[in-house]
């Protein structure tokens, strides 16, 4: 296996950051994206949507999007468990990944796409192009406030985001809150003591740091 990643791409970073939960050494193949590779002959040959990250296999298969690409190294390799281990567990697992990508990570992408200078044109990642709207980074600014504090109120109750056990779901809670802070200069808000106390403590974990 080989996974194509930039350094620059939380996408990418939420897929090093599985591996290394599950002590997996994958080589790595650079995408510039400054330069565009992304969008270069041989990298659509990979993956047409001209996004990172993809994970080819032995054979030759390629795997793009983030979840699919967890769902293949869970099956290949289930130890530790990072989608679940249980019926219950899987789907609470799936629940609350699904409500951080679609209420944070995806509106800190939503925020910068729409108005990064070097995005003009390429406001939605994919194959085709779309313009800017610099408006939409308001509200996107607005429904982020809201996740932390929404998930603020779940890690007071919780240790960790699905439950009880380290999961996907605190990957990209994790990854959320740094894009955030580093992308759009949306740090969490001190009031917010759970989420901080949980970063904090996660923060410590070797694989974070991948």
């Amino acid at each position: 296996m080989k996974l194509y990643h930039s350094a620059s791409s939380p996408n990418s970073r939420r897929v090093r950051i599985f591996l290394a939960e599950k002590g997996l050494s994958v080589p790595l193949v650079t995408v510039d994206l400054g330069k565009g590779e992304q969008h270069s002959d041989a990298y659509r040959a990979i993956n047409p949507r001209r996004v990172v990250p993809t994970l080819v296999l032995e054979d030759g298969a390629a795997i793009g999007e983030v979840p699919a690409i967890w769902r293949y190294i869970e099956e290949a390799h289930p130890a530790p468990p990072l989608l679940g281990e249980t019926a219950k567990e899987k789907a609470l697992v799936a629940m609350w990944e699904r409500r951080a990508e679609l209420e944070g990570f995806a509106t800190v992408m939503e925020a910068v796409r729409n108005v990064a200078p070097g995005l003009k044109g390429r406001a939605i990642a994919g194959p085709h192009d779309y313009e800017q709207i610099p408006e939409l980074a308001e509200r996107s600014k607005l429904r982020l406030k809201n996740f932390f504090a929404d998930f603020d109120d779940r890690l007071g109750d919780a240790a960790f985001v699905a439950g009880e056990s380290f999961s996907v779901a605190d990957i990209t809670v994790l990854v959320t809150v740094d894009f955030a802070a580093k992308a759009i200069n949306l740090p969490v808000p001190d009031r917010h003591r759970s989420l901080k106390r949980w970063y904090e403590a996660i923060s410590s974990r070797p694989g974070l740091a991948a």
